[in-house]
């Protein structure tokens, strides 16, 4: 099965990055516009693994949950992978809770590669990606609106929890992926 570890967005926050998405979506860009109800924080990707990788994938995050304390997280920035000249990628970044996203993040890939999976070639990179750019159709006005929206996000200073992991199945299907929660463990230390 093809899975991936993340960390689920509450709806408060999923309806705002939605409104996002909507008001860059009004520039006529070329997107690829991720699905609302499939907006996460991935922490690390893991592609297909089978049912023993699966099994010991639990306890390595039941493990991770029981060191690893709830934490709060703020919304700040909007932009693109890798630069502005070559977009590919439209995410949101966190100002608050990226110092704990990224040390969970490091853990995992120290723990996952003892499993068989590769270690991440790229530093990992705290954000929520919106959309991937197809063209350059209206890609000055798409970059225009990002610099004035991402300004409007970091003064709404939007804060929500992280208290859960989420180990996810992502079955991909004609009309996009769905994802489905294999397991969830809840961030227990204080």
């Amino acid at each position: 099965m093809r899975t991936f570890i993340a960390i689920e967005l509450p709806p408060e926050v999923k309806t705002r990055l939605t409104q996002l998405q909507k008001e860059l979506r009004e520039t006529g860009a070329d997107v690829k516009w991720v699905e609302p109800r499939n907006i996460h924080l991935t922490l690390k990707f893991l592609g297909e693994i089978n049912k023993e990788v699966f099994i010991k994938l639990i306890g390595i995050l039941e493990n991770l949950a029981k060191k690893t304390g709830a934490f709060k997280a703020t919304l700040s920035s909007l932009g693109v992978f890798p630069k502005n000249d070559f977009a590919r990628v439209i995410w949101v970044g966190m100002d608050k809770g990226d110092k704990e996203t990224t040390i969970i993040s490091s853990n995992l890939e120290e723990k996952i590669q003892e499993l068989g999976i590769p270690k991440e070639k790229r530093p990992f990179s705290t954000h929520i990606t919106l959309g991937r750019i197809r063209s350059t159709k209206n890609k000055e006005k798409l970059m225009q609106e990002l610099i004035k929206a991402g300004g409007k996000l970091a003064q709404e200073n939007l804060e929500f929890n992280v208290d859960k992991i989420v180990l996810f199945k992502s079955t991909l299907s004609s009309s996009g992926p769905i994802y489905e929660t294999l397991k969830a463990v809840t961030l227990s230390a204080s």
